[in-house]
């Protein structure tokens, strides 16, 4: 890219709080900032090109922490219609499945008193509530540098700079990104990202942490048969057909209009080079109970996300001089329950608080200790302490010894407030999970039949997801050496199995083989940035406003 000097200067606006990402996280503490003081300036940064547009989740929504930040919201019309009124639990086998009495399963796991949701659309419903309080928005502007001041404090962000060519030169376009300076950052980009990233690194906020952990969750939208449809209805199951050394599940959430939500989630500690989450997905949808439901009916939506999954244990500090992470930058996932969004709003209004009362007493750009110090002791680590170990246990265990490990560790963290287990480590990183090639057979999965299984490519159209052709390329590898003879010569290649959107391709160029990125594919997933072997590969945000366009994700 040239030179910054050669480059015009950024235009610099000022407010009390600057806040990246108009997730649930985010809004949630623009909204508290905002109720606290209504004096404050608070500006909240979004790399979709409108709110929601990459938001994407289960989505059964716990409203605690809605119920907190805006309790008057069931008076409302707002987008949490569908009420949770069944909830199920299922082993899947190859040919059939055996449905898990409730009555076994911890109080925690029970959804009665939650909604099922398009999370994007309650996101826009919560950047209207804000809004209406004074908050600025800014669709569309992709916050790609993190701003410090000669005594290395945070003191803001910058917007990428938009118009540049795929060599990284100004177009006939360009025009420089904006800085935007505050008394306190707050990130809450979602999950692995790419300022966070930066700011965990540079602060070494992960020492004495356990690593993070990551799932990929792949998810479609379905219009089913009238007589199939049970609004209301949650279903999580485990198994068939991942192999018991391989974590995960699936969910199949009923909305009203004869809408489901079809999902599937992998473990992105998996040992097999060749496994792809995608097409397990698509095997998954051919399991008689999902192919009997969706016989008949329409895909309309995909979409597809990382997962944070290293809960209690992997929480990195939240705080650094000039801001904090909040919501799924800094991984507040209960994994057993697949929820985060109410720690996630949680998160954000803990932060708006302790930010308000900071600018209050004059303070800025210092760390927001309080922060750091409650949030363990907060409605946040009331929910993960006690599902701590249900993951390292999954993972060592394997599914099934696993899972009983961890619903008796969740029963006895319930009962007695105490775990046999003490608290389990993750172990290794995800990426150093992955086997050398030799290790594993090839899998063969079957072709898609266009009707309830299908392609990247096809799926990918209906994300909507579109990105400018003469750009800078947002993934970026670092050593493309490396990429030759390790990714493929030792690990057979897994960017183009373990990516769910097809951007990444091992193709025979003259007899060499060439790695070709088809970055214009990308979902946002960053799934490539968690599970690399070599972590060669590091994605960044494109320009503002690109990406995928989700609709009711």
């Amino acid at each position: 890219m040239s030179d910054a000097e050669s480059l015009p200067e950024r235009e610099a606006m000022e407010f009390d709080v600057v806040i990246v990402g108009a997730g649930p996280a985010g809004l949630s503490a623009a909204i508290r900032l905002k109720q606290i003081d209504p004096d404050l300036s608070v500006v909240v940064l979004e790399k979709g090109a409108e709110v929601g547009a990459h938001i994407l989740s289960g989505n059964v929504l716990d409203p605690s922490a809605l119920d907190r930040l805006l309790p008057e919201w069931r008076d409302e019309e707002t987008p949490l219609k569908t009420a949770v009124t069944d909830d199920r639990f299922y082993l899947y086998g190859s040919h059939g499945s055996m449905r898990l009495p409730n009555v076994l399963m911890p109080r925690l796991m029970s959804n009665h008193g939650n909604f099922v949701v398009s999370l994007g659309l309650v996101c826009k419903w919560m950047a209207e509530k804000a809004e209406a309080l004074g908050v600025e928005i800014y669709p569309g502007f992709a916050a790609s540098e993190v701003l410090y001041d000669e005594a290395n404090r945070v003191i803001g962000v910058a917007t990428g700079d938009m118009g540049l060519t795929r060599e990284g030169e100004p177009g006939p376009n360009f025009q420089r990104g904006m800085a935007l300076l505050g008394k306190y950052v707050m990130i809450g980009e979602g999950v692995r990202g790419s300022l966070a990233k930066e700011l965990i690194r540079a602060y070494g906020l992960d020492q004495g942490r356990e690593p993070p952990k990551f799932g990929l969750g792949i998810k479609e939208l379905w219009e089913i048969s009238p007589e199939k449809s049970q609004p209301g209805r949650v279903e999580h199951s485990f198994g068939w057909p991942l192999a018991d050394d391989t974590g995960g599940g699936s969910f199949l959430y009923h909305l009203g209009d004869n809408q489901v939500y079809v999902g599937f989630v992998v473990h992105l500690n998996y040992k097999n080079p060749y496994l792809s989450p995608f097409e397990e997905f698509q095997r998954f949808k051919t399991h008689p109970d999902v192919a009997q439901l969706l016989e008949g009916g329409k895909r309309i939506a995909y979409g597809a996300r990382a997962i944070t999954e290293g809960g209690w244990q992997s929480v990195p500090k939240l705080t650094f001089p000039g801001g904090a992470l909040i919501g799924c930058s800094a991984g507040f996932v209960n994994v057993p329950r697949i929820k985060g969004v109410h720690n996630a709003m949680a998160s954000g209004m803990l932060a708006a608080e302790k930010a308000a009362e900071a600018i209050k007493a004059g303070r800025a750009q210092d760390e927001l200790t309080a922060y750091e110090r409650e949030w363990r002791s907060s409605s946040i680590g009331e929910d993960l302490k006690p599902v701590r170990n249900v993951k390292p246990l999954w993972s060592r265990y394997g599914t099934r010894l696993g899972i009983m490990l961890g619903g008796l560790d969740m029963w006895t963290n319930a009962l007695f407030g105490f775990s046999f287990f003490g608290t389990q480590r993750h172990g290794k990183p995800d990426h150093a999970c992955l086997e050398p090639a030799e290790k594993h057979q090839r899998i063969d999965y079957p072709k898609p039949d266009g009707v309830l299984t299908f392609d990247k490519v096809s799926s990918v159209y209906l994300s909507n997801t579109n990105h400018e052709e003469d750009q800078p390329v947002h993934l970026q590898v670092k050593d493309p050496a490396l990429q030759h003879s390790s990714e493929w010569t030792v690990y057979a290649g897994p960017s183009q199995r373990y990516c769910p959107a097809g951007v990444y391709e091992w193709v025979v160029d003259g007899g060499t083989e060439k790695f070709v990125i088809n970055g214009q594919n990308c979902v946002h997933c960053k799934t490539c940035d968690i599970k690399d072997p070599n972590q060669n590969i590091t994605w960044t945000p494109p320009q503002g406003g690109e990406g995928p366009v989700y609709q009711v994700m």
